[in-house]
């Protein structure tokens, strides 16, 4: 096996792995490990925008306020108290880095997005919000020698030795390959793809929450999954995300009888929080016996259309879908996962030289439901914070021999599963049919029995990218699944059916970890 050593280990390049870099480069050798294409990430699929409280109608008590409501009372305040607080100073850094956020005249543009009660929403080229943010962090990135980029570079597992993180054993060409570093962070974005129906890149498997949890660090808040409620619906086109700036700038949802129907189930109509659209819509497609529902834009004046969603109107328009004129058939898709590997305000998780920043990490900041557009604004807010702190609390290892002596005596069969794209696709639609949107016990107890058929695959080795995600997915899925088994109660995006209330000590979180190759559970 190769071994090979750096400063600052880095697992993922989505806006908080780029942040985390930049703040590290300053410090020592960084080396940054994505399984695909460095740009290949949640943050370049970003539509809508970045929230933060800059506009002059704004404050950012006020976007304390909206997070807190979002939350439905489990956000941690002080993790909010820093996200709303340091982000104007990031997005003003942005910004002198090269940022080209949308304009009026010689002011911001902001938007408002479901759940918002100020326009606070920043976007760039109408609706490649996320694509802007990647091209400046990639530019600043290049800016330092120090940081060296390790493509299509699969992260099998962390190296522990000791109770420690000292880095992760890599899979690039069919070889492992041994990272030691004094700081590893992971930044590995989401798992929607454990879902039939996501928004989510093919890159999104919940490898880092998979590897943490088998690391033996503990994870928090896993029955939270965030449906979005608008993705395209078509047999024809890939689940395209369909913003929820678009009903923010007065778009209507329909039902299949093209009647108004939103109203019928918040006094915030369209701009309700996303956990109460995507039921509603639900809700809408059960009654009418379809499978979507409309949004409408067609009342809005054409040419403010185009140039305000150019990206969504012209990849629309590739499906036969003209979003001026036509009405844009939509269903909710898996989006977001506000659990993940539990950290401190300072990306630090429950295991030494181990952090996590941006959607694999747990701060809290999200509570049971994230308030729209806050995920880009956490990606740098605690990107920054994560490798801060990483760098100051960075140490050599004491023993390197020791350690190079443990990863050179990593020896594993490697096993293979012929059928591993029939079980992933069995998988993923199990998830959305019994552990999705609305969830009840006899669902999810089907889910566990079907997830425990597949345990076999826990236990083994494999040397390409496909099998080893899916057993990422697996791991993933039995997590969520279980902590959406043990949450008794409707809480934000978590509902059950059997449960409609937020029922008794609802305000507990749920935190496991891995002990004896089962799941530990506890209240936090």
């Amino acid at each position: 096996m190769d071994i090979e050593t750096t400063d600052f280990l880095i697992i993922g390049s989505g806006v908080a792995g780029l942040r985390a870099a930049i703040e590290l480069a300053p410090h020592g050798n960084v080396l940054v490990a994505t399984k695909d294409m460095p740009k290949e990430s949640s943050t370049e699929y970003a539509q809508g925008g970045i929230a933060v409280a800059l506009s002059d109608e704004d404050k950012v008590g006020i976007h304390f306020e909206d997070t807190l409501k979002a939350g439905d009372g489990l956000c941690n305040e002080d993790a909010v108290k820093i996200l709303v607080e340091e982000g104007p100073e990031r997005i003003l850094e942005l910004i002198s880095w090269g940022a080209a956020f949308d304009k009026e005249g010689t002011k911001l543009d902001f938007t408002i997005e479901g759940a918002h009660s100020r326009k606070r929403v920043l976007h760039a080229h109408g609706d490649s919000t996320g694509k802007e943010l990647e091209r400046v962090l990639l530019n600043k990135v290049r800016s330092y020698p120090s940081v060296k980029k390790y493509p299509f570079a699969f992260t099998v597992d962390l190296i522990i030795k000791d109770g420690e993180c000292c880095g992760a054993y890599i899979l690039k060409d069919r070889k492992i390959t041994a990272i030691i570093a004094k700081a590893t962070i992971l930044c590995t974005g989401g798992a929607g793809q454990i879902f039939a129906r996501t928004t989510n890149p093919m890159v999104a498997t919940g490898d880092g929450m998979a590897i943490a949890f088998r690391a033996g660090a503990q994870l928090e808040d896993m029955e939270f999954i965030q449906f979005h409620p608008t993705s395209l619906y078509s047999q024809y086109a890939p689940q395209f995300l369909l913003s929820e700036a678009m009903r923010g700038e007065g778009a209507i949802l329909r039902n299949i009888n093209k009647e108004p129907f939103m109203k019928n189930y918040h006094c915030d109509a369209e701009l309700a929080s996303r956990d109460i659209v995507s039921r509603a819509i639900i809700s809408e497609m059960v009654k009418t016996e379809s499978s979507h529902v409309y949004l409408d834009m067609t009342h809005l004046e054409k040419d403010f259309v185009r140039k305000r969603f150019p990206q969504i109107y012209s990849t629309c328009l590739r499906y036969n879908v003209d979003i001026t004129s036509d009405l844009i058939p939509v269903s909710p898709a898996a989006h977001y996962i506000m659990g993940g590997v539990k950290t401190d305000l300072n990306g630090v998780t429950s295991m030494k030289r181990l952090s996590a920043a941006g959607e694999v990490a747990c701060t809290g900041v999200h509570g049971a439901n994230r308030l729209a557009s806050n995920s880009l604004l956490e990606g740098l807010v605690y990107g920054a914070r994560t490798g801060s702190t990483a760098y100051q609390s960075s140490s050599d290892i004491k023993n390197l021999t020791a350690v190079k002596e443990h990863v050179s005596e990593y020896t594993a069969a490697y096993h293979s599963i012929p059928e591993h794209d029939e079980i992933r696709m069995t998988l993923r639609k199990l998830m959305w049919d019994r552990v999705g949107i609305i969830r009840c016990g006899e669902s999810l107890e089907k889910a566990r029995k079907k997830l425990s058929e597949w345990a076999f695959i826990l236990d083994k080795v494999f040397y390409t990218r496909r099998e080893l995600e899916l057993k990422n997915m697996l791991t993933v899925a039995m997590m969520i699944t279980e902590a959406a088994s043990l949450r008794k109660g409707s809480v934000g995006a978590h509902y059950r059916s059997d449960f409609p209330e937020k029922g008794q000590d609802w305000q507990k979180h749920i935190a496991l970890s891995r002990e004896d190759d089962r799941i530990k559970y506890s209240p936090a």
